[in-house]
């Protein structure tokens, strides 16, 4: 029996904007509400990402020390931020976390200050990028021995994200902290140098993140039936470098940040979340702007319920 292809949309608020607005002028509504979710989770929510982590080390610590694994606090958030990414894919790690969001605007300032002295901005290579991709494993792997060995406490001070918690807290006693406050600024050397410097190579919870199954059903994919000739933009604004999977399927990124970026530099706009579902050959179209909102509200509504 053979169904006949269906579509849903769901594109109501994609509908009342480009009704109202120019594609471009839409493109731009992307950007800013994505810089404005970033800035808003920065400000208020800038200790989820640590808190993740946290939950990391007390398991590894306790296995270590023989001991019983309670539910705390901390494995808590990374119980629920790993259930969240899921089901939604890395949203948190594209809107949601401090450090991917401090890498984007230490990038952002690069490049300005760039074109304003009439230079090229310094980028690492494609090659050089993918060799690196594998350090935060690495990184995860070195963090995870030493907890297990209970030696991690011993390396106190050492920690970026320990340091840039301070500062975010206006706390400048760093005295006891000069080895991660040297670690921090060579970090913010590399995100001048490379769009998400961090995330993509030394981030120990991104290296989690990666690692779990992802549903496809909130990834982007694009539409090449109408693609011009040639055309690698999607790919070359990528932060991660992904080439993004077809209409119909399955394939997941998972080193993906959901930054929707690939979406705003589409001449065609064809760069959508979208997933083709076996059964009856349903097409679910979604509204990149709703599910950005959706997902939002959703994320601000389990940090509140977390007591992040």
């Amino acid at each position: 029996m053979h169904y006949k292809r269906q579509e849903i949309n769901v594109n109501i608020l994609e509908k009342y904007l480009t009704d109202k607005f120019t594609i471009k002028q839409v493109k731009k509504i992307h950007i800013w509400l994505r810089a404005g979710i970033q800035l808003f989770f920065f400000l208020l929510f800038p200790s989820a990402y640590t808190a993740a982590f946290a939950g990391i080390k007390y398991i590894f610590t306790q296995i270590g020390a023989g001991k019983m694994i309670s539910v705390s606090s901390f494995v808590t958030v990374l119980i629920v931020l790993c259930g969240y990414t899921i089901i939604f894919g890395r949203f948190f790690c594209g809107f949601a976390c401090a450090f991917g969001t401090l890498g984007d605007a230490i990038r952002a300032g690069y490049v300005w200050c760039c074109k304003k002295l009439k230079k090229k901005p310094v980028t690492l290579s494609q090659k050089i990028s993918t060799r690196l991709s594998v350090c935060k494993y690495l990184i995860l792997l070195v963090i995870v021995l030493m907890c297990y060995a209970r030696i991690y406490s011993k390396a106190q001070g050492t920690s970026p994200w320990d340091v840039f918690s301070m500062i975010h807290a206006g706390n400048l006693k760093l005295a006891n902290y000069i080895p991660g406050l040297i670690i921090l600024l060579l970090i913010l050397v590399g995100m001048c140098v490379q769009e998400r410097f961090f995330c993509r190579f030394l981030c120990p919870m991104g290296a989690i993140f990666s690692l779990l199954p992802v549903l496809p059903v909130f990834s982007l994919r694009r539409d090449r039936r109408s693609c011009i000739p040639k055309c690698s933009g999607c790919t070359k604004k990528c932060p991660s470098d992904i080439q993004l999977p077809e209409h119909g399927s399955w394939a997941v990124s998972s080193d993906c940040f959901q930054c929707q970026k690939c979406i705003d530099i589409c001449p065609k706009s064809n760069v959508h979340c979208a997933v083709n579902a076996h059964w009856g050959k349903m097409t679910l179209r979604g509204n990149e702007i709703l599910f950005t909102l959706l997902r939002t509200i959703l994320l601000i509504g389990i940090f509140l319920w977390l007591g992040i």
